[in-house]
């Protein structure tokens, strides 16, 4: 009996269709971001440096990971005006590109940065006991699941010259936060000029990934191009 072809990306595509265009799954899908925000708040309320040292305006580029959650909660919220409608006929405008940009850079950033900083000291982190377990595989495999949400955002956003220039740009001026000034995400261990290299580097890396990814949105005028439809 011949074997049938498995078409990876058409998996997937039936996948977002099924769960991201249901009311009670994209629900369910928002709800499980939303908790994990506020997760990652709390890590942050309790962190030292906290979110209570600095000004409210700066919390999104202290909390990296609570951020990248955020935007993922807030991009995929743009499909519930969608629900009925297939999710590739998602809108797609200029404000919504910048949004789904930020989602899949911060995602993708902070995704493999946080496999990155708890490996790079792996004695401070790996280990079987009750905190290990949290402080190492939790950690970890919690964070490469933002690739997972990274992968998704395509799929129904796009994207613009000037949403990746301007990712680009924000993810550069996080980085300087974090590293000139000493409030990267609390480690174990100072950062040290491999990690902040390490750091800058993901930000072209991510805005590479996400050039690659998403459709171009033709935006002529006040018109709007869905190369999604063409």
């Amino acid at each position: 009996m011949r074997r049938r072809d498995f078409d990876f990306d058409e998996r997937v595509d039936e996948w977002v269709e099924y769960y991201l265009g249901n009311g009670p799954s994209l629900v369910v899908f928002l709800v499980l971001t939303g908790s994990a925000f506020l997760v990652g708040v709390s890590f942050y309320v309790h962190s030292d440096p906290s979110l209570s040292d600095l000004p409210t305006f700066l919390y999104p580029l202290f909390g990296d990971s609570p951020t990248a959650l955020a935007l993922l909660t807030l991009s995929a919220a743009t499909l519930l005006p969608n629900l009925g409608r297939p999710v590739s006929d998602a809108p797609v405008n200029r404000p919504l590109a910048y949004l789904h940009t930020l989602a899949f850079v911060w995602l993708v950033k902070y995704g493999i940065w946080t496999f990155v900083a708890l490996n790079l000291r792996p004695d401070l982190y790996v280990g079987f006991s009750g905190a290990a377990l949290w402080d190492y595989w939790g950690i970890m495999l919690t964070h490469l699941g933002f690739l997972v949400g990274a992968y998704l955002v395509p799929r129904y956003g796009a994207t613009t010259r000037g949403a990746l220039v301007f990712a680009l740009a924000l993810a550069l001026v996080n980085d300087v936060f974090d590293y000139g000034f000493g409030y990267y995400p609390p480690l174990k261990y100072d950062a040290g000029l491999l990690l902040a290299g390490i750091t800058v580097a993901l930000s072209f890396v991510a805005v590479a990934l996400a050039a690659r990814a998403f459709d171009r949105l033709d935006l002529t005028g006040d018109d709007y191009s869905d190369p999604r439809k063409q």
